[in-house]
């Protein structure tokens, strides 16, 4: 039987615009299976929010997503205290690194996850070169602002699906800093198969991704889309005793002429009870959020 929330699903409180635009609108769109819409209702998103609730709690998709290895928060962990001013917070988002030595060699295949009571999981690990280019990615350019004096295997704590655990990382020691960066150095685990096909008729966007999960597990930040003549992005949540389905949507929107461009906001929802182990889904996907 689904158990909803103590309160009908409600708009979840939002932050400030993280500023970013540039995907199309259209590409948000996505493709393959796709199921209609409820007709005829008041409020068709939060009908779709219960369809895909019903479809994962208890399903075959939900077991095995709860045995899995799914980061619920970033997986680069900034040094302790953050960084030091905007121009080496900027190098770091543009990627402008420079590496002052050699990385480590080659790495064990597998690494082991590790959670709290003795569970554990065993997972293909990520080498350092492959670490460090997505760091740098393809947004490096300009004067490096910070040099990286070393590269080594060690551990962080990381938020997941099953709860806190220890995984395996890259522990990148910054000039000038006294404690590393770290990067996950596990791969996660293959989503599963969703129990329900995407809606293909409903107004808005998907969610983006999942930047975090609070500490306590009370509340989850995510990147919603909107347009780029609209009042933003809006998530509303549903709970149940499996699942926590959002449902993102546009604030006024306008009927006229505008570009094709999506803009990107965090918006931070809050929930009744921690997340635990419950699935995070996207309404209009029907699967977990990336």
């Amino acid at each position: 039987m689904l158990v909803r929330a103590s309160r009908p699903a409600r708009r979840a409180r939002l932050l400030s615009g993280v500023g970013l635009s540039g995907a199309l609108l259209a590409a948000a769109a996505g493709c393959g299976e796709q199921e209609a819409a409820p007709a005829d209702s008041a409020d068709p998103l939060a009908d779709r929010a219960r369809q895909v609730a019903e479809a994962w709690d208890g399903s075959a998709a939900a077991a095995e997503w709860r045995t899995g290895y799914h980061p619920t928060g970033e997986t680069v962990q900034l040094p302790r205290g953050g960084l030091r001013g905007r121009a080496d917070e900027q190098a770091f988002e543009d990627g402008r690194l420079v590496l002052r030595g050699k990385l480590p060699g080659p790495k064990p295949r597998d690494g082991r996850v590790r959670w709290p009571g003795g569970t554990t999981l065993t997972r293909p690990l990520v080498g350092a070169d492959e670490s460090y280019e997505r760091l740098v990615g393809s947004r490096g350019g300009g004067k490096p602002r910070l040099t990286v004096t070393g590269v080594e295997r060690g551990e962080m704590q990381m938020a997941t699906s099953r709860g806190p655990a220890t995984v395996p990382a890259w522990l990148y020691t910054l000039d000038g800093y006294a404690s590393p960066l770290k990067q996950a150095a596990v791969l996660p685990s293959k989503p599963p198969r969703p129990p329900i096909g995407r809606a293909h008729d409903l107004p808005g966007l998907p969610l983006h991704r999942l930047v975090r999960t609070a500490a306590d597990g009370r509340s989850v930040t995510v990147i919603a889309l909107h347009g780029a003549c609209d009042d933003g992005a809006a998530v509303d949540v549903l709970e149940t005793t499996g699942s926590v389905v959002l449902a993102s949507s546009i604030k006024g929107e306008d009927d006229g002429i505008c570009t094709m461009q999506a803009k990107m906001q965090r918006v931070t929802v809050e929930l009744d009870r921690p997340v635990g182990d419950r699935v995070l889904l996207d309404a209009r996907t029907g699967r977990p959020v990336p």
